[in-house]
């Protein structure tokens, strides 16, 4: 019997129509199956398009609610959790689950150009001066900070 809590899915193994599906449902925040089927721009049946989401549904992407007999599909995970995870299994698998050899191979290979690096920088610099307002000042911290 199917648990009604759904497992967290690896997103490396989606397939390409479920990724595409739920970019457009990402995108539009709410849509039917023929809105989907639309958003896709080559012809499927409406019966594959319905799997797809009911598939997606079961994966923990997606919930629906019924509005006048039609299921209307919302992310039930918003892109960017989702995009966590799936950096997180990189992380594990290729960086030995170090955040930072992957954003310094990042850097290397010239996936980050100069503006998103320093966007970064000043995403970091604000998240460690948010951590600083909640921790309580020892020998060690007060040593870093001079």
């Amino acid at each position: 019997m199917a648990s009604n809590t759904p497992s967290v899915h690896d997103p490396a193994e989606l397939g390409d129509l479920e990724h595409d599906i739920l970019l457009i449902v990402w995108r539009e925040g709410a849509a039917t199956a023929e809105q989907v089927r639309e958003g896709l721009g080559r012809p499927l049946k409406d019966s594959t398009v319905r799997t797809v989401l009911r598939r997606l549904e079961e994966k923990g992407y997606l919930a629906h609610s019924v509005e006048n007999r039609t299921f209307v599909y919302r992310p039930a995970e918003s892109r960017q959790r989702v995009a966590g995870r799936a950096v997180q299994r990189i992380v594990d698998w290729f960086c030995d689950g170090s955040v930072e050899a992957l954003l310094v191979g990042m850097v290397d290979s010239e996936v980050l150009d100069h503006a998103e690096l320093r966007r970064l920088a000043e995403r970091i610099a604000a998240a460690q001066q948010s951590a600083a307002g909640h921790i309580v000042s020892t020998p060690a911290s007060k040593e870093a900070k001079s």
